[in-house]
């Protein structure tokens, strides 16, 4: 009796292990079927961009002959025929680098020269792609026109009741906060000076460490007023400046929302016929590739928001809005946005709460991340933006280092794109297969 008893004893643990796994199993095969039947949605949206009935497909036109197409006319092989053929294929291929080279130097620096006008341009874009699906939405019920309107209109309504949420929550919290921030400063400075650091700094010297400062920039103020006059005029005109940019994003966004297709035909009936399959091909698909990219990351930015908003409250760190609002604004900057949002909040709730609030708050922060890259990204974005870390980390280095923050921005979209028309114009040979030989020296070949 006492032998069943404990075989049923011990069954019981094993068969609540077994319910487990078999819980964990089914959750992972629905995640990868939702990941599938997503992919799959994002396939039929590209063949939809990407077909046009009127164009035939020419792959594989531009595969004639050379020698019919120079009317049986042959290159001057004197001098090329006496030379090593690796040497003569290099040296077509460094020439045409060269060329290209050069014209996507010539690109960037005229973008350089108009970059309010490429602001623009790049803002409107943006807001196309968001907003198309919600203007085709109204489109059913309405012409394309008062759709636009309607959509531009219903996200000004939000976004200015986004503010005033901010706002008000900062006002209603102001008291408040200004007892917190004391405490968590003084307690901050007590860690300071009676810490586990190697380095101690008694509250006396920080503060007049403060105060040399402020005196500092008090004498520098007085000494370059009139300097600083001249700059806070000059910098008027940038007000001015931002508020043109804006302008134009909004017209340039009326106008391809409400007659982006019309707009697109008439640029192919401009070009040669033999050229107007390629150049839509490579266009939709670089469409495909930036409205994704576009519309993916202001869903994984509302969603970052939404869960640091509800985890921050729920730890109790002050200014939990703004700080959500940060965290959305932060996803828009690839690689770097994300941390520094994080940091923050961390010195936030480090100011208000102590020490173990800033663990917290980091550890969840982090999690989000975690949550946003594995499970969300793949079921919300997929493969539109299919770029290595490696090349999404060099491609923010290298915009951050020649545009700042604005680089930073547009390096990641503007590179899938390159990289989507470059895919979709490009014939692949056939791929590797099996393992790769070892290098031998002496080897032949």
């Amino acid at each position: 009796m006492a032998d069943t008893e404990s075989v049923t004893n011990d069954g019981e643990p094993r068969r609540r292990r077994s319910g487990l796994a078999a819980v964990m199993v089914r959750t992972q095969r629905l995640l990868h079927r939702g990941i599938a039947r997503a992919e799959a949605r994002r396939a039929a949206d590209r063949a939809q961009v990407m077909g046009l009935d009127s164009f035939p497909a020419r792959r594989g036109a531009h595969e004639a002959g050379t020698s019919e197409e120079t009317g049986g006319q042959t290159a001057p092989v004197g001098v090329l025929s006496s030379l090593p053929g690796w040497l003569v294929r290099g040296g077509i291929g460094s020439w045409l680098g060269l060329g290209i080279f050069l014209v996507v130097a010539l690109v960037f620096l005229g973008i350089s020269r108009i970059v309010p006008v490429f602001v623009g341009v790049f803002i409107a874009l943006v807001v196309t792609a968001i907003l198309h699906p919600l203007v085709t939405f109204f489109a059913r019920v309405m012409p394309r026109y008062p759709a636009t309107f309607l959509a531009l209109a219903t996200t000004a309504a939000f976004l200015a009741a986004l503010v005033y949420y901010v706002v008000s929550s900062v006002t209603d919290q102001w008291s408040s906060l200004a007892a917190q921030f004391s405490t968590g400063v003084n307690t901050i400075l007590d860690f300071v000076e009676h810490g586990p650091l190697p380095i101690h700094f008694s509250q006396q010297e920080v503060v007049q460490t403060m105060q040399g400062l402020v005196n500092q920039g008090q004498r520098y103020v007085e000494s370059n007023a009139t300097s600083l006059a001249g700059e806070v005029l000059s910098n008027a005109g940038t007000v001015v400046n931002v508020f043109v940019v804006l302008a134009l994003a909004v017209f340039t966004s009326i106008f391809l929302l409400a007659s982006g297709g019309r707009m697109w035909r008439w640029f192919l009936n401009e070009l040669p016929a033999h050229l107007r399959s390629r150049v839509h091909r490579a266009a939709g698909a670089g469409w495909y590739t930036f409205a994704g990219y576009a519309r993916g990351t202001v869903i994984l930015a509302l969603t970052d928001a939404v869960m640091a908003g509800v985890f921050l409250q729920v730890v109790g760190v002050p200014l939990a809005a703004p700080l959500a609002v940060l965290v959305f604004i932060g996803a828009f900057i690839p690689m770097i946005g994300a941390p520094l949002a994080m940091i923050v909040a961390m010195v936030v709730a480090l100011a208000s709460k102590g020490f173990v609030a800033m663990v917290v708050v980091g550890l969840g922060v982090a999690g989000i991340g975690q949550i946003e890259g594995h499970i969300l990204q793949p079921l919300i974005m997929g493969r539109q933006v299919s770029l290595h870390p490696v090349v999404v980390g060099i491609a923010v280095a290298v915009g951050t280092f020649s545009a700042g923050l604005l680089g930073a921005v547009v390096a990641v979209p503007l590179v899938s794109v390159a990289w989507s028309v470059y895919s979709e114009l490009h014939v692949k040979d056939a791929p590797l297969e099996g393992s790769l030989p070892s290098y031998s020296p002496g080897r032949e070949g």
